[in-house]
This record gives structure tokens, sequence and C-alpha cells, in this order.
């Protein structure tokens, strides 16, 4: 069975969360990966999401990687990393008035058993067996995400684009909202002038079923499929053929010409229908498409800006600690100390 996705890649187990507020933070205690803030991460909690990392490889047929290996290494410093961003997330949360009772929690999880298990219970346990997790371990994750998504909404509440915000968008990237000319032809590609020549001669008195049969036979490319027939945007591929395709007259056979370019091959072409117009999207059609586009982006920098703070109020005064053996990657202070430093 393949993993979850109500399941993140590596499962993000429950941390002993005695949420506080400033200062440095608690000692370390024996049993402690690291201690951030009030919280402390333990060794039982690291060797959970260890194990966890290793169904991942195994889901996805890779060896993982031998104690003491760089690659070892590498599992072990992300998973620590891991552990410590969750811990940072979960302890400002509740400074900022974000919780999660067991009443959602079980309201999630009932969701996840409806949708994946079909509310069979033995089949979720068998799940939970095979992929050695514990029922403690989904709910933790699910508690996770609970407050990863109202940690989002409570940061990004007030985040608003405007009418005006969304016509700048639409006036600076029109190219995106307008639909090139366009032209439908049949065409030929072949690797040399005197087969091209032979083909175009064929062509000039013959109909369709000359063009089928001429295309299915010296075609280089997917030409050969259709009957030579295709519809192309202006500006879609090389130049010669972009000039011949937009500027010859319809339903007449063009001479043979070369690409020196890409193809380093002839086309003989012929337009079989109109050139049609470019057309634009109104700013009208698109406006509440621009603005959820823009807004959620403001939203997602809103939260990428609300962590970058999080981590210097972290990685300031001594807030996270090390055991001995145990260090994360990336390190969560490392640009924070760059940017002080330099």
């Amino acid at each position: 069975m393949q993993k979850l996705k109500f399941l993140l890649p590596l499962v993000l187990v429950s941390v002993l969360a005695a949420c506080g507020g400033g200062g440095s933070s608690d000692s370390l205690a024996s049993q402690d990966v690291a201690v951030v803030g009030h919280t402390h991460i333990k060794k039982a909690q690291y060797d959970a999401l260890i194990e966890q990392a290793k169904q991942s490889y195994k889901s996805q047929g890779q060896a993982f990687p031998k104690v003491g290996s760089s690659g070892y290494e590498t599992v072990k410093a992300e998973a620590v990393s891991l552990l410590v961003q969750q811990a940072e997330r979960e302890e400002k949360a509740a400074s900022i008035g974000v919780t999660v009772t067991d009443q959602q929690i079980d309201k999630r999880l009932a969701e996840i058993k409806k949708q994946y298990f079909s509310n069979d219970e033995k089949k979720y346990k068998a799940y939970l067996k095979q992929n050695k997790l514990t029922d403690a371990v989904v709910r933790q994750d699910v508690r996770g995400q609970l407050i990863a998504q109202a940690v989002f909404n409570k940061v990004t509440k007030d985040v608003t684009v405007s009418d005006k915000d969304a016509q700048q968008y639409y006036q600076q990237h029109i190219s995106q909202y307008t639909q090139q000319p366009t032209r439908d032809v049949r065409y030929i590609l072949v690797k040399d002038k005197a087969t091209a020549d032979s083909v175009y001669t064929q062509l000039k008195n013959g109909n369709t079923q000359t063009w089928c049969k001429l295309a299915k036979k010296y075609a280089k490319d997917a030409s050969g499929q259709n009957c030579g027939k295709a519809t192309f945007s202006k500006g879609q591929t090389v130049a010669v053929f972009d000039k011949a395709a937009f500027s010859a007259p319809t339903n007449v056979v063009h001479a043979p010409f070369y690409d020196p370019t890409q193809y380093k091959s002839w086309f003989v072409i012929e337009p079989i229908g109109p050139v049609k117009k470019a057309s634009v999207q109104s700013e009208k059609t698109v406006a509440s498409q621009i603005k959820q586009q823009l807004l959620q982006t403001k939203k997602n920098q809103t939260m990428t800006d609300w962590v970058s703070g999080l981590k210097k109020t972290f990685c300031s005064g001594s807030k996270i600690k090390y055991q001995t053996g145990y260090v994360a990657n990336p390190d969560p202070c490392a640009a924070t100390t760059a940017a002080t430093t330099g």
C-alpha cells in the first residue's frame, strides 16, 4: 500500500511542549536530542522519526544508509532539523492564540479513516502495522498539520489584495492573457532536398490522400500523423517555418525550404486555413483569478517572513540546545547568524 497523503514524508512525531515565553531554553536532559525553548525533543521521538525514514526508503525501493555513513548522517541531521522546526512552531503557536483540541484531531482522523479506509478500523490498523506506525504517531502528525494550518490562517488573516493590485498585475503581464495568432497547416519534414522536391511535385498535383500517403512515408517527426495536419501559434516554432506558415496563401503548397537552425532538414508546407487573429482575455474575465493568485502569493510571503522572524527569536539567547552527536542540517540558525555578523 502506498504511503497515504495524510502522512508527511517523515512523520513529525510528538514533542512534549510546555509552551513558554522568552529567555534561554531549559537544560538538556539525558534523554533529550535537543531543547527548543521549553520544549524537550526526546530520543524516543527521534528514533520514531528515523524509523519512518526507513519505511519511506523501503516504499521507494531504496536501501537505507548504513549507520556511520555520510548518507545516514544526512538523514539524521535532517530528522533533527524537522523536529526542531516543529518544536519552534508549536511552541510559538500557543503564544499567538493557536490551539488544537482532541476533538479537532478526532474529527480529522475520522475524515482520514473514511477517505482512505472506508471507515474500516481493521484496514486502518493493518496499515499502521505495515508501516510501523502507531495511532499516537498519526494523531500527533494530524495535530501538527492542524496547528500549521491554524498558524497560517492566523498569521495571514489580514493579508488582502486590492482591485488596483490586480489591475497592475494584469497590465504588467498582459502577454500571459494574450493568445497569439494561429493557423491550421499541413506539412512534411524530410531529410534532404531531393526528397523534398519529389514530395512537393507530388503534392502540387495531389489531394488529401496524397498528403496522408507521403506524410506517413517520409515524415521525420509527428507530421507523419494525421496526414501532416497541425495548428501552430505565431512564434511557436523555427523562424523559417513560422514565416511560411503565416505568410503563404491558403491551399497553396509552398516550395520546399530548409531549416538551418534546429531541424537541419527540409519542410514542405501548405496552409489550409486563414490566419486567426490574436485575442486577449479582458481584465474583467481574469480579475478574480489574478486576485486569488496574488492573495496566495502574499500570504505565502507573509508566512515565510513570520517563520524567518521565528527562527531569529529562537536563535538568540541560547534558546536551542543540541545533545552531543546530534545537529540539525540545515541549521535553522546558520542564516540568522550570518546575517547578524555579516
